[in-house]
């Protein structure tokens, strides 16, 4: 395990400079506020980020693999910009005065996303793409908007977390499982009601809602200043990792154990046990304290943990993409008058989970300190690796409902299978980004150097990032490679003729490949 690097009370101030009352501010009741914040501001960008494929297909007149990679770009670049916005809070500004910022700039972007949705010239006319102001404003919109996730999903957990006290791992578990239930509730808000009204109501409708759920979540954040306690930060944690490997390099020619002299506090116990020992040359270079090497030494820690997330994340954007195209191409009908949107299918894993988390709650307060550490499944290093499996064993389920779906419509251009059948791959994949998502959050942040939570909390979006741009880079390279000795599995825009079903053979086995490279990395943690 990495060391801990201390915190002290003096790194946290509360409003106009008052005296800390642990009565009076931080606990429960001002990290609950970051767990309601997160529902409103989830629905928002889960609602046009998983719909933004038919937008771009039915309204900008894109084919589908253009529609596809603008969307995971988005996506993608969103989580990615999480670590700006990391950065941004750790290294010069609150992480309240970073959401405040970043979720201003959020509403911008939707603003205009707005504007252009219930302004006929600038839509591009029917059966053309957008014109080049029209593709301006679109983009402008767009990545404003991406911009602004990146900040706020990089602030508010961590913001939440500062507000209870750190040497409680129970308590601080129990604010990211209740902050993954708000991200949870405002996944189903997003695929019942939002999808709803973007199919019957147009979507100004939907725009305009979510302009106003944002606008609420901005005014409920900003509401709990007072009882606020505002993390200070501690200038720019990446220059301190750079120096101390440059030190670190600089030294080496000289042994270990000279460096180790400086750190007489130790056992040779416990420097035996120290990871990237490498590292302690630095602290030949009397610019370099001990506090800076074990901050390098645990965030270089994290990173392959990070790492071996990524691919679990590009099975999971297959949900907001190729799984909805799917699902349009199957029966939809629930009785006569009622036609289930595609969306509307992660309502199933997204309703498991806001069942499972209190029950959760409640089986680790009753049986979480009675199970030895090596077979504990509520750790995060091991509800990350169950996750990992999950993944895998999804796509796989997902490759045959593909090929059974397929091989009907061919046969029988009258006859299509129901669309509840895609409702294992989305049970599946939402309780594996469950496991994982909310294993990451808790490990990043319990784990991260006192001066980098919100960088280190932020890894866990750029994994989902990092897993669309990846996403898009596999379509790719299977279109290529399947092209050249024969058809490509996913060209044009007729699914019935492709080979989705060998697409997800293929996330299927990467995963799984992959899941071994993390219990390498998690066993040696």
């Amino acid at each position: 395990m990495a060391t801990q690097i201390t915190e002290s009370e003096d790194q946290f101030k509360v409003w106009r400079g008052k005296n800390l009352e642990p009565k009076r501010h931080g606990g429960i009741r001002a990290a609950s506020i970051a767990c309601v914040v997160e529902v409103l501001e989830n629905m928002v960008f889960l609602c046009n980020a998983s719909n933004f494929v038919t937008y771009f297909i039915k309204s900008m007149h894109y084919p589908l693999a253009t529609a596809s990679n603008m969307v995971t770009n988005f996506a993608g670049t969103s989580f990615l910009l999480t670590l700006f916005g990391g950065f941004i809070c750790d290294s010069f500004l609150t992480r309240f005065t970073t959401f405040i910022l970043f979720c201003s700039l959020e509403l911008l972007g939707l603003v205009l996303l707005t504007i252009q949705a219930q302004t006929p010239r600038l839509q591009p006319a029917v059966g053309k793409t957008p014109s080049s102001s029209q593709l301006a404003f679109l983009y402008t919109g767009l990545y404003a908007m991406a911009t602004g996730v990146g900040g706020v999903k990089a602030s508010l957990p961590a913001h939440g977390a500062d507000q209870l006290d750190r040497s409680n791992q129970r308590l601080i578990s129990a604010f990211f499982n209740w902050f993954f239930f708000g991200l949870c509730m405002g996944g189903f808000l997003s695929c019942t009601i939002m999808v709803w009204i973007q199919e019957n109501k147009g979507w100004n409708w939907s725009f305009r809602i979510s302009a106003v759920a944002l606008s609420l979540a901005l005014v409920i954040f900003a509401a709990g200043f007072p009882i606020y306690l505002f993390k200070l930060p501690s200038g720019s944690p990446f220059t301190r990792i750079f120096k101390v490997l440059v030190a670190a390099i600089r030294k080496r020619r000289h042994s270990i154990s000279d460096a180790e002299m400086n750190l007489h506090a130790l056992s040779p116990v416990t420097r035996a046990q120290k990871k990237f020992r490498f590292l302690d040359r630095a602290l030949m270079d009397e610019n370099i304290s001990e506090n800076d090497v074990e901050e390098a030494r645990t965030f270089i820690g994290l990173l392959p943990i990070f790492a071996s997330t990524i691919f679990m994340s590009c099975c999971l954007a297959q949900l907001q993409t190729l799984s909805v195209v799917q699902g349009n191409l199957m029966n939809r009908k629930l009785g006569h008058n009622f036609t289930i949107p595609a969306q509307s299918l992660t309502v199933i894993p997204l309703t498991i989970m806001l069942s499972f988390i209190p029950l959760y709650e409640h089986v680790v307060k009753m049986f979480g300190n009675r199970v030895s550490s090596k077979f504990n499944v509520f750790k995060p290093l091991k509800r990350i690796g169950l996750g990992l499996m999950l993944a895998s064993v999804a796509m796989a389920i997902a490759a045959g409902v593909e090929d059974k779906r397929r091989r009907v419509a061919t046969s029988d251009s009258h006859k299509i299978i129901s669309v509840f059948w895609l409702g294992w791959q989305y049970l599946l994949l939402g309780v594996s980004d469950m496991l994982t998502l909310g294993g990451m959050l808790e490990f990043f942040y319990s784990e991260a150097p006192a001066s980098m939570r919100s960088i280190s909390t932020s890894l866990s979006w750029v994994s989902t990032s990092m897993g669309s741009f990846l996403s898009s880079v596999l379509v790719s390279i299977a279109n290529s490679v399947s092209g050249r000795y024969g058809k490509e599995w996913l060209g044009g825009n007729d699914l019935n003729h492709n080979r989705l079903d060998l697409f997800y053979t293929l996330l299927c086995v990467l995963n799984f490949i992959n899941f071994f490279n993390y219990v390498f990395w998690a066993k040696r943690y």
